[in-house]
């Protein structure tokens, strides 16, 4: 099992920047991939950013070109840098490491963005 602690939500004005963290625990060298999910007011949860260990990216359409994900491979910890922030990107934001198709999640971030 993985053990996931985030870091770095709140509340933030449109057009500022936040960063967020996750450092991983447990059974870290099982892990192929992590990212961050999110899950808007009324909405399901949805993918934001994942990369693989071997530092591949994908980004959901809606946050292409403003937010970035990276990863500190010896610190086992992931983190998404987030610009550029519009009030649509207000959700509560979840890590999750995938380890053979299964899913440890972290316990969620608030980022709010006011207008």
């Amino acid at each position: 099992q993985v053990q996931l602690v985030e870091s770095g939500g709140g509340l933030v004005q449109a057009g500022g920047s936040l960063r967020l963290s996750c450092a991983a625990s447990g059974s870290t060298t099982s892990i192929n991939f992590m990212g961050w999910y999110r899950r808007a007011p009324g909405k399901q949860r949805a993918m934001v950013a994942t990369i693989t260990s071997g530092g591949s990216t994908d980004y959901a359409d809606s946050v292409k070109g403003r937010f970035t994900i990276s990863r500190d491979n010896a610190k086992n910890t992931v983190y998404l840098q987030m610009n550029g922030l519009k009030p649509e990107d207000t959700a509560v934001y979840f890590c999750v490491a995938f380890r053979m198709g299964i899913g440890d999640w972290g316990q969620g971030l608030q980022v709010t963005v006011s207008s």
